[in-house]
């Protein structure tokens, strides 16, 4: 963000988070905290659970070229995981994990179009990527609609956790090749990150 303090809507579901989350963010330089109606990078959305009302919000926040989301929650399940990402949630913290260092670091990572999951859930997610894989789409022969087999193959690796230099020297491609794929994946579908492309292809049936 070449220095400048990074503008963070902060959405939280009661006062007493919101004025504790405040409180420990106010101080930061690398943010700006501003009200949930002003333009921002970042929204940063603090939950208990994820219930009807909170998947409405992370909907709301969700519009296209609107600002990136990382989710602070309480226990999610795995219901619940793809829905989280697949709603545009750039990184994922558990509330007990919430330090302030933890938030500022999620909240740049997010603001340079980068996501993150605790490794518990990345673990789950990918799990649910290789059950649908394995048990709904190989077995009924379906296969990718309205993506090249490169993007294809570079969709799969991403689920499959690699990153992008594995990924070009798996493929024998350039990083910056791999990088213009997956922009070109994200730009087509308006998609926001990795992890939300990933979620939409399969949610999508497209790998």
């Amino acid at each position: 963000m070449n220095g400048e303090r990074i503008a963070v809507a902060l959405h939280a579901a009661d006062s007493i988070t919101r004025a504790g989350v405040t409180a420990a963010l106010r101080s930061r330089p690398e943010v700006r905290l501003v009200d949930p109606e002003e333009p921002a990078a970042v929204a940063l959305v603090v939950l208990e659970r994820l219930d009807a009302e909170a998947q409405q919000l992370l909907r709301r926040l969700q519009a296209p070229g609107g600002a990136g989301i990382v989710l602070v929650t309480g226990d999610t399940a795995d219901p619940e995981l793809l829905n989280v990402v697949s709603s545009g949630v750039s990184a994922v913290v558990r509330r007990a994990e919430a330090t302030p260092d933890a938030l500022v670091r999620l909240v740049r990572a997010t603001a340079a179009g980068q996501g993150a999951l605790p490794p518990e859930l990345l673990g789950r997610l990918l799990d649910r990527v290789s059950r649908l894989q394995r048990n709904v789409l190989h077995p009924n022969g379906w296969s990718m609609a309205g993506m090249s087999d490169r993007e294809t193959e570079v969709l799969r690796l991403i689920a499959d956790g690699f990153e992008t230099r594995e990924i070009a020297e798996k493929l024998c491609y350039s990083q910056r090749t791999v990088k213009s794929i997956l922009h070109d994946i994200t730009n087509r579908f308006q998609l926001r990150n990795r992890a939300h492309a990933v979620a939409f292809a399969l949610r999508e049936g497209l790998i």
